[in-house]
């Protein structure tokens, strides 16, 4: 893959005093990214941070409010939009040629002014699990890795997101079924062994949009081969946290990353 290229840092207001935020276009295969920025004042460096979106199209667009919670424990923030979203060119692959989106946000984030490069952190929700598990595998550079309510496995998503099938059968080609390899492709947990970062999966049990059963496979299968993976279950919750309780679980994950970072050395 050739370096990412940013052509272009457009200021964006923030309702945050502290905080800078900036739409950036970067270039990835031939076709102009859009994504989100957040830089805390201070001169740094800082650790960066790049923010993993779920959903797909205007479902679970990146929120400002919570790039701003994520900056504000001291990180220089990334989140790419990916192609096709807020002005972007091409067409999302829901964790398939689009995961490269969040490859090419890892490299543009190393070139942010204020970022140490060798202090990157990565942080997925949903289906932006499977991107930040792909972007990890790709990079083992990368200090931590978090999932919140992450995807691991397509086939799993497919048998219980009914309300999902017709996207997933229009982007991904088919059925599990007919097209297995086109589903295992997308799934990280098929790929743990060249998995090196270390993780955290957060989850609910509630979760009726991504099973727990994803954390806990991913998990297991991370403990086979001696790999370590840390959870945090909470049996009370659903896909969506109450307020409060995220804004403290977000406080103790950045944390835990920087417990992991080039500082805790």
């Amino acid at each position: 893959m050739k370096k990412a290229k940013m052509i272009e840092w457009q200021r964006f207001p923030s309702p945050h005093p502290t905080i800078r935020l900036y739409v950036v276009t970067y270039l990835n295969d031939g076709l102009k990214i859009k994504g989100l920025a957040a830089l805390p004042e201070g001169k740094g460096p800082f650790p960066g941070f790049l923010y993993l979106r779920g959903g797909i199209k205007s479902v679970g667009m990146v929120r400002i409010a919570r790039i701003i919670q994520f900056a504000s424990q001291g990180f220089v923030v990334m989140a790419p939009y990916y192609r096709g979203n807020q002005g972007g060119e091409g067409n999302e692959d829901f964790a398939g040629e689009d995961r490269t989106d969040a490859f090419a946000a890892f490299e543009v984030l190393k070139q942010f002014p204020k970022v140490d490069p060798d202090d990157i952190h990565v942080f997925g929700f949903s289906r932006g699990g499977p991107m930040a598990l792909f972007t990890a595998i790709k990079y083992p550079e990368i200090r931590s890795l978090v999932t919140w309510g992450g995807v691991t496995d397509m086939a799993i998503t497919y048998d219980e997101r009914e309300d999902l099938r017709r996207m997933m059968k229009r982007v991904i080609g088919g059925t599990p079924e007919k097209y297995p390899e086109e589903f295992e492709w997308r799934s990280p947990l098929n790929y743990c062994e060249e998995l090196h970062t270390p993780l955290l999966c957060i989850h609910g049990m509630k979760d009726e949009n991504v099973s727990v059963e994803h954390t806990l496979k991913i998990e297991a299968r991370l403990k086979e081969l001696g790999k370590p993976c840390e959870t945090w279950i909470y049996p009370e919750y659903t896909h969506y946290f109450p307020p409060k309780e995220n804004r403290k679980i977000t406080y103790a994950l950045c944390e835990w990353m920087k417990g992991h970072g080039k500082g805790a050395e």
